[in-house]
């Protein structure tokens, strides 16, 4: 009987550097590409609705990909460990190849997969696909793991980065009776009110279009990034974190590309190379600190006076804050999946500090609307932003939501197009449509509290509220003895 691997595909949807299907063609057992969708076994952080959009046509992409290769991608519905075994048992399966991940259900779920493989004679294979480097590779002088950026930065830019692994795909060996795959829309992955409908004038998710991505990148904006990477109302950034999550690329692809083009010694190469260092980072942090999806990393803050109003929260996440520049972000989010970074970090302060709403709830809604929802960075970045995590911004650093409109989408590029209510505004009113005259907004068809609202709590009224907020948290943390 004809002996066979299984190449596991996780977030690793891609042929090109991938480590577990290289070592599945050199292996010469026949290979089953298997994907097993099994939501329930990432604890309490399955895949949002929008993940699940763009893994829907991820999955259809690298089924013809595959084709092209004389495979077929067997997608199964878990529970997992059952629908290895089960394949095992009936492939006279030899070896099991997968790439690892770092979120500490899955990591629990794999590690209790590999023993139970094991037990019954089936070799198990792991690779790193991901990062540049494991978690547990990086290390501060003293052994610990690194809490600050810079320096983490620092020692990842001193060690070499591994190119890219060719997979030698000639030399994958096909079965001659494959299983049968499930139908891919049997997985419910699409959703049943198709609120998506812009999603597909913004985004591509091929294995192709992946790569075109990277290329136009780092082609055509790359020198730009430093200038224009803050800016949401121009095409500043590389928009490749879904590929990222998704596996469609390898960060040393990335990297790689970044070198063959000249750009890294540039200060756009240079910067955008650092945010995939940030990327590392904060898998780095996931990894060692595993609590810190639902726990703050810095515990001085874990009982921080917050004050959770359904009101706020709805308002926020709707876009009808009354702030331009917040309510265009959470607009931009709802309507394309995706939110500029710059204005991440705005719609964040805005909610955890102005609001006094928990981050928790925050990055709750931005794992369900983001399509390159991925749990170390969403963890990382929404405590940097409540002051809680590592390398945080300090809590009392509160954004101003109106300078940051002014400052960052001047001309008002970005506010029009997602809140277009306020389109025939000066740009002098634009970012505070209440400071602007009654003519004005008359003239602009701007009625305050009917077709756009009013700010829902004063920019320094929330401002004071944050810090006090702050400053009784401080006050507890010293009554404790902490």
């Amino acid at each position: 009987m004809q002996e066979h691997a299984i190449v596991w595909f996780r977030q690793d949807l891609r042929i090109t550097d991938n480590p577990a299907l290289a070592a599945a063609a050199h292996s010469s057992l026949a290979v089953i590409p298997l994907f097993i969708h099994a939501p329930g076994e990432e604890g309490d952080w399955a895949p949002g609705a929008a993940s699940n959009w763009w893994l829907y046509h991820a999955l259809a992409e690298l089924d013809e990909e595959l084709g092209h290769l004389g495979l077929s991608l067997v997608l199964r519905k878990g529970p997992s460990l059952e629908t290895l075994q089960s394949l095992v048992n009936e492939y006279h399966v030899r070896t099991v190849f997968w790439n690892r991940r770092y979120e500490p259900s899955v990591i629990e779920r794999d590690s209790g997969v590999e023993r139970a493989l094991e037990a019954a004679g089936v070799e198990v294979q792991t690779h790193n696909s991901a990062l540049l480097y494991e978690p547990h590779e990086i290390a501060n002088r003293s052994g610990q793991p690194f809490r600050v950026f810079t320096p983490f930065w620092k020692h990842l830019h001193s060690l070499p980065v591994r190119g890219p692994v060719r997979v030698e795909t000639r030399q994958l060996n096909r079965s001659p009776n494959p299983p049968v795959s499930q139908p891919l829309d049997h997985l419910g992955l699409m959703p049943e009110t198709r609120w998506d409908s812009e999603f597909y004038a913004c985004w591509k998710p091929g294995l192709e279009d992946a790569a075109r991505a990277l290329d136009d990148f780092v082609k055509d904006r790359i020198d730009r990034y430093q200038a224009n990477r803050d800016r949401p109302g121009v095409s500043g950034t590389s928009r490749l974190s879904p590929y990222l999550h998704f596996g469609q690329l390898s960060p040393r692809q990335v990297w790689q590309a970044v070198l063959e083009a000249g750009a890294a010694d540039g200060k756009g190469g240079h910067t955008f190379l650092s945010e995939i260092a940030w990327r590392e980072f904060a898998h780095h942090l996931l990894f060692h600190f595993p609590e810190t999806p639902e726990e703050a990393l810095n515990e001085s803050y874990r009982h921080f006076p917050w004050q959770p109003d359904e009101g706020y929260l709805q308002a926020w996440q709707r876009g009808m804050t009354g702030y331009p520049v917040v309510d265009a972000g959470m607009r931009e989010l709802w309507r394309t999946g995706w939110m500029h970074n710059r204005v991440r970090m705005i719609t964040a302060s805005f909610l955890v500090k102005h609001l006094l709403q928990p981050w928790q709830a925050g990055a709750r809604w931005f794992w369900d609307t983001l399509v390159d929802a991925d749990l170390a960075s969403n963890t990382m970045g929404w405590q940097w932003t409540a002051g809680c995590g590592a390398d945080a911004a300090p809590y009392f650093r509160i954004f101003n939501p109106i300078l940051q409109g002014e400052k960052f989408d001047t001309h008002g590029h970005y506010v029009r197009k997602y809140v277009p209510e306020l389109a025939e505004l000066p740009d002098r009113y634009l970012h505070q449509p209440w400071e602007a005259p009654n003519e004005v907004l008359s003239k602009a068809g701007v009625r305050l509290g009917e077709n756009y609202p009013k700010p829902i709590i004063d920019h320094r009224a929330g401002r004071e509220r944050a810090l006090t907020a702050l400053a009784d948290n401080k006050a507890a943390n010293q009554a404790a003895g902490n």
